[in-house]
C-alpha cells in the first residue's frame, strides 16, 4: 500500500507546489514538469517491486496510444478556431449573438443552447471549440462574466454529451456494463435532467443579479459596427458550421469532421471575405497563393488582427494547430502517469479495500464516485475515469442484485462529467484551452457537473430509481 500511495502523494505535492509558486502560470509548463515527474516516480517503485524496465515502457506506449484521438481532435480544434476566425464564421456567431443574446438571461441561454447542440452532434468537445468560442467571446463583449459563461457552456455540453445516443463515452460506458445504450441513456435522465434544472436556476439568478465578476457593460453598438466594418456579416459564413453539425450527425470521427469543416471555412472565407485574406498575408489584392498561405497559416498559427478594440482583437487573435502544443504536453504527461499506475498494479492496490470496506448500498455508490473522480485527478483521462471503475465494481454490483444501469450512471455521472473540472485532465485541460478560461476559473460555475454525481450518490444512500435484478436483499440498505 506503501508504494501504492508514494506516486499519487507525490503527484499531489509537486502539483500544489507549482500552484503555489508560479499561481495559474503552473499551466504553461510547471505543472507538466511536475507531472513527468511524478512519472518517474512511478517507475522507480516499479522497478523497486521487480518489473522490468521494458513493462515499464510497454506502459507508457499504451498510455499514448490512448489518447491518439484526443491529439488529433485537439489539432482540429486548434485549427477550426483558426480558420473559422479568419473566414468570418466566429465573428458572424459573434455579431448575430451579440444582436440577439441579453444579460439579462445570457448565462442560462448559453447553457442551453450548448446543451441542445451537444445533445444533436453527440460531442461536448465539438460544442465548446465552436459554439462555446463564440459564447464566451460574446461575454466579453456584453460584459458579463466570462468565466460563469465558460460554466455555463461545459454544464449544458456535458449535459447533451452525456444524453446523446451519438456519444461515445455514452456508448463506451453502456457496453462497460452490458447494458443495452437507450436504457442506460434513460437511467442517466433522473439525475442528468434534475442537475441541469438546478444549474439553469443557479446561471438565472447570476444573470439577474450580474454575476460573479462581472464588468461594466461594453458599448456592444461599437463592437457590431468593427466588426461589419472589418468582415462582410452574412449567413453564408456559418455554413462551415453546418458542415460540422451534417459529419458530426452521420458519425464521420471528430477529428475528421472538425479538420474537413476548418479547410472548407478557408476556402469559402476566400470567397466571402478577400479582403481579410489579404490583409493577413499582408498584400493589397487577394491571389490564388495568398488564399493558401493565409489559410494555411491560419491552421498552422491562427488567425491575428489589429482592430483597435482590444475585446475583439482577443477574440479573433486565437487559433492554431501549435496553439494547442502545451495541452497536449499536459495530456501526455498526465495519462502517462495514471496508465504505469494502472498497468503496473499500484490502482488496483488502491482500490481493492475500499471495495471490502463498502458495506451498504450507500457507502459502495460513494466509492464508486470517490474512484472515478480520484482517477480524473490522478490518471488525468476521462476513459480511464470511466472504464476502470465499470471493469472494477461490475461483479460487485451484479453480486448485490444492483442492475448494471446502476453503475453505468453512476460511472457516467463521476467519471465523465467530472473529468472537465481537474486542470489538467484531458478534457479539463481543453476545456480550459479552447475557451481561453482556466479551468479553476469556470470550475465553481459548473453546476451540472457538480450536481450531476452528488445526485447520483444521493440516489444511492436513499434507494431512490435504484433499478435491482432481483428483489433488494435485507441486508443491502444496512
Amino acid at each position: 500500500m506503501l508504494d501504492a500511495l508514494v506516486p499519487l502523494f507525490s503527484m499531489i505535492l509537486l502539483i500544489a507546489a507549482a500552484l503555489l509558486v508560479f499561481g495559474l502560470e503552473a499551466l504553461d509548463g510547471p505543472i507538466q514538469v511536475a507531472l513527468v515527474a511524478s512519472c518517474l516516480v512511478v517507475s522507480l517503485v516499479a522497478l523497486k517491486n521487480g518489473h522490468q524496465w521494458s513493462a515499464v515502457q510497454q506502459a507508457g506506449q499504451s498510455a499514448l496510444a490512448s489518447i491518439t484521438s484526443a491529439v488529433f481532435i485537439l489539432l482540429a480544434v486548434g485549427a477550426l478556431i483558426g480558420t473559422w476566425n479568419l473566414s468570418g464564421t466566429i465573428p458572424t456567431m459573434v455579431f448575430y449573438g451579440l444582436a440577439v443574446l441579453s444579460p439579462a438571461w445570457f448565462y442560462p441561454a448559453a447553457a442551453l443552447i450548448c446543451a441542445l447542440v451537444a445533445l444533436s452532434i453527440g460531442s461536448s468537445w465539438t460544442t465548446a471549440g465552436t459554439i462555446g468560442v463564440g459564447l464566451v467571446g460574446i461575454a466579453a463583449m456584453l460584459g458579463v462574466s466570462p468565466a460563469i459563461t465558460a460554466g455555463a457552456v461545459v454544464s449544458g455540453a456535458y449535459l447533451g454529451d452525456k444524453l446523446s445516443p451519438l456519444s461515445e463515452t455514452t456508448i463506451l460506458t453502456a457496453q462497460m456494463v452490458k447494458a443495452d445504450v437507450m436504457t442506460h441513456i434513460k437511467a442517466q435522465a433522473w439525475t442528468s435532467v434534475p442537475a441541469f434544472g438546478l444549474a439553469m436556476v443557479f446561471f438565472t439568478i447570476l444573470s439577474l443579479t450580474g454575476g460573479a465578476d462581472s464588468v461594466p457593460p461594453a458599448p456592444t453598438e461599437v463592437e457590431l459596427d468593427k466588426l461589419g466594418e472589418v468582415f462582410a456579416i452574412t449567413p453564408w459564413n456559418l455554413l462551415p458550421l453546418l458542415l460540422l453539425v451534417v459529419l458530426s450527425v452521420k458519425k464521420v470521427p471528430a477529428s475528421m469532421a472538425l479538420f474537413f469543416s476548418a479547410v472548407f471555412a478557408g476556402i469559402t472565407g476566400a470567397i466571402l471575405q478577400p479582403g481579410v485574406y489579404a490583409a493577413f498575408v499582408g498584400q493589397e489584392a487577394l491571389g490564388v497563393l495568398d488564399a493558401v498561405r493565409a489559410v494555411w497559416q491560419a491552421l498552422a498559427t491562427g488567425f491575428e488582427t489589429t482592430t483597435g478594440l482590444a475585446d475583439i482583437d482577443r477574440l479573433l487573435s486565437r487559433g492554431g494547430m501549435d496553439s494547442m502544443l502545451l495541452t497536449l504536453w499536459l495530456i501526455i504527461g498526465a495519462v502517462t502517469f495514471g496508465a504505469l499506475m494502472d498497468e503496473l498494479g499500484l490502482i488496483s492496490r488502491i482500490t481493492e479495500p475500499m471495495i471490502a470496506r463498502a458495506k451498504s448500498r450507500g457507502a459502495l455508490f460513494l466509492t464508486v464516485f470517490a474512484s472515478a473522480f480520484g482517477l480524473n485527478i490522478v490518471a488525468g483521462d476521462q476513459y480511464i475515469a470511466l472504464v476502470l471503475p465499470a471493469r472494477t465494481y461490475r461483479a460487485e454490483f451484479a453480486r448485490r442484485s444492483l442492475a448494471p444501469t446502476n453503475l453505468s450512471r453512476l460511472c457516467a455521472d463521476s467519471g465523465t462529467v467530472t473529468s472537465a473540472l481537474v486542470p489538467w485532465n484531458s478534457c479539463g485541460a481543453f476545456m480550459g484551452s479552447t475557451l481561453g478560461v482556466a479551468t479553476v476559473l469556470y470550475l465553481p460555475f459548473a453546476f451540472f457537473n457538480i450536481f450531476s454525481p452528488l445526485l447520483s450518490v444521493l440516489y444511492g444512500f436513499t434507494g431512490f430509481k435504484i433499478v435491482h435484478t432481483e428483489p433488494e436483499p435485507l441486508e443491502s440498505g444496512s
